[in-house]
């Protein structure tokens, strides 16, 4: 009996807490960019909208859709609903893997030696949602991720994410069909060919990433290293993560999260228990623009070939995997169940725990052991793959030529060879697409490589000039700084910003600025103080017209101020002997002179004599006195 296929889609349920993770991880920051279903058990997207589920977009998927991701897709000819989360995971640790530890971008070649895909099914039933698996070869030695039994309930946690497109590249999908069979096709097992020699390489360095004692890499630690950048790998992004510059890089989706939220989403991921401690960071330094290529460092590129202009191609089908079931039919319960139910049973719809039907490879001859959807996803044994009466019987033109015996195939009628004259004209014009397909795609290599080499030169390009800006920016904080010190020193006064912009830059000029204008006012009050100064110490000479003159005019050698108390005394001395002259007294000035002979208290009493009739000689040389207190008080007592 083979197994029954059910759709899997009921009405979704999307808790708070989903909602709070997809906060937390910035993927609800643009507005329409998640649409969450009503009351539909069955998604109906708007148009650009595509399905997908809550545990696909914490593992790294957002819009616009990354190009490698969008070449598996078509390659496979499969639909986002249809991978498992831990597909999806998959997916996300191999291009953080080359990006951040091989240095290259994500090689389609080097994803064919190491993955292949196979159906996720039990005894009883196919699914649909979830229905195929992202396997590594069991000859690979690849990282251990060490994924978890099941993922509870993914299945009814469904939602609508808006198609986004970069420039002028669309970057669409298939549309959304969800009771769409899932058919095998020849290239989930289709393994590296032309490709090994420009890999090995890449695998030998994967070998030493894992191997390399006391530099240990694993799944793990990637998976924790892109969700603590705050990358989606499965997304579209400006810049490679080899060039990833921190807090401030334009493709980050969010800021850092919290050691609980990165710890709790780490072991939601993978099999970790409590005990078991979350890598703080990876034992091999990834690279970034603070660890850039080594010198010469070839960067490869290599895409899952992709469909021109948005349409998609008729892909070949090697086989509807409607084997039957590896074990008798008897074992299996609840074969007619539901799909919920069927889901409940099999741990919320897990990766099914049980054993599905095996892999066809290309060449029809090995077979894969049946693998449930656990962290390593590796087959152990070999397998021998049943078939129904109608596959052995069906004409499958990639099979070997010696598989089909030519009594069976065209037996002994005219329709018999009606039916392979059709068959051989199916298969010949099937033949001259895929030859025009290989040549369009070879031109498109060499055009897309030139760009990918022009690209990496305009990125190293850009990467030093911001290096160059960012050093020019700190060498002049570091002089307005040291301008801001030197005024501190000088005048004993400084500023605190209320309103700061929270940039260095922009606030040490600020700060600047403040000290500019208090010494603005500074000086504009001396300029005012020197000018009203200048006429008494420099009578009948010019007054100097710039500031830095003025002021250098009273900062000579000798003491002004002295030099002007003098000469009022002078002239004070002078003026006394003119009135004394002028009131016809005879003097003996040369006694008078001698300082040696007068009498200090007889000179204070005739000054307080004659002080009464000073203000009408002051009156007489046109100078009015002061009323001020200060003035007014004698000054000789």
């Amino acid at each position: 009996m083979e197994p029954a296929e059910i759709s899997g889609w009921e009405r979704s349920k999307i808790s708070n807490q989903d909602l709070k993770t997809l906060k937390t991880l910035g993927l609800l920051k643009k507005e329409e960019a998640l649409l969450f279903p009503g009351d539909e058990s069955f998604p109906t997207p708007r148009i650009g909208y595509r399905v997908t589920f809550v545990d696909h977009l914490i593992r790294g998927l957002s819009t616009p859709i990354h190009e490698f991701l969008r070449g598996l897709l078509f390659v496979y000819g499969i639909q986002l609903h249809q991978l498992t989360p831990n597909s999806i995971l998959h997916i996300s640790i191999f291009i953080t893997l080359c990006e951040c530890f091989l240095g290259t971008h994500p090689h389609w070649g080097l994803w064919k030696r190491i993955f292949y895909l196979r159906r996720n099914s039990s005894r009883s039933v196919a699914y649909n949602v979830g229905g195929i698996v992202i396997c590594v070869r069991p000859e690979v030695d690849y990282f251990d991720v060490k994924f978890p039994d099941s993922v509870q309930g993914w299945r009814r946690r469904w939602l609508y994410i808006q198609e986004e497109h970069v420039d002028s590249q669309e970057y669409n999908i298939a549309p959304f069909d969800g009771a769409a069979k899932i058919l095998r096709r020849r290239s989930w097992d289709a393994e590296a060919s032309e490709e090994k020699t420009a890999t090995n390489a890449l695998m030998k360095r994967i070998c030493e990433l894992q191997n390399t004692r006391g530099k240990e890499l694993s799944g793990v630690q990637i998976t924790a290293h892109f969700l603590r950048i705050r990358m989606q790998p499965l997304q579209a992004r400006k810049n490679p993560l080899w060039m990833y510059v921190g807090e401030e890089d334009v493709d980050r989706v969010s800021k850092d999260l919290s050691v609980k939220d990165l710890e709790k989403l780490v072991r939601r991921f993978s099999s970790l228990s409590k005990k078991d401690k979350v890598p703080t960071s990876c034992r091999v330094e990834p690279y970034s623009s603070t660890n850039a290529l080594p010198k010469n460092h070839q960067i490869l590129s290599s895409l899952p070939p992709l469909p021109e202009g948005g349409e998609v191609d008729e892909r070949i089908v090697v086989t509807d995997d409607s084997q039957a079931p590896s074990r008798p039919e008897s074992e299996v319960a609840g074969s007619h169940k539901s799909a919920a139910s069927s889901e409940r049973s099999e741990s919320e719809a897990s990766e099914s725990v049980r054993s599905p039907p095996s892999a066809v490879s290309p060449k029809n001859k090995r077979k894969r052991d049946e693998i449930e959807d656990s962290g390593t996803s590796k087959a152990t044994e070999p397998a021998v793959e049943e078939t129904t009466p109608e596959e052995e019987g069906a004409f499958n033109p990639y099979d070997d030529a010696g598989s089909v015996s030519s009594t069976d195939f065209f037996g002994s009628s005219s329709e018999s060879l009606d039916r392979a004259d059709k068959h051989a004209e199916d298969l010949a014009a099937k033949l001259e697409r895929s030859e025009k397909a290989r040549e369009r795609a070879e031109r498109e290599a060499a055009t897309v490589e030139d760009l990918r080499q022009r690209l990496h030169k305009a990125e190293e390009a850009l990467s030093d000039n911001v290096s160059q800006q960012i050093a020019r920016e700190n060498a002049i904080i570091a002089r307005l700084e040291t301008q801001n010190r030197w005024f501190v020193r000088k005048m004993g006064e400084d500023f605190t910003l209320h309103e700061a912009e929270e940039d260095r830059l922009l606030d040490t000029l600020s700060v600047l600025e403040l000290h500019g204008d208090l010494a603005r006012i500074n000086i504009s009050d001396a300029r005012a103080a020197f000018t009203r100064l200048f006429p008494h110490f420099f009578p009948k000479q010019t007054q100097p017209q710039i500031f830095s003159e003025l002021a250098k005019r009273f900062l000579p050698e000798e003491d002004l101020a002295l030099a002007y108390r003098e000469e009022n005394l002078k002239v004070g001395v002078e003026g006394t002997i003119a009135l004394v002259a002028n009131s016809r007294q005879d003097v003996d000035w040369a006694k008078g002179g001698d300082h040696k002979g007068m009498n200090k208290e007889k000179w204070k009493t005739l000054v307080k004599a004659a002080k009464p009739h000073s203000k009408k000689i002051l009156a007489f040389l046109g100078h009015k006195p002061s009323t001020s207190a200060r003035t007014a008080k004698p000054e000789v007592k």
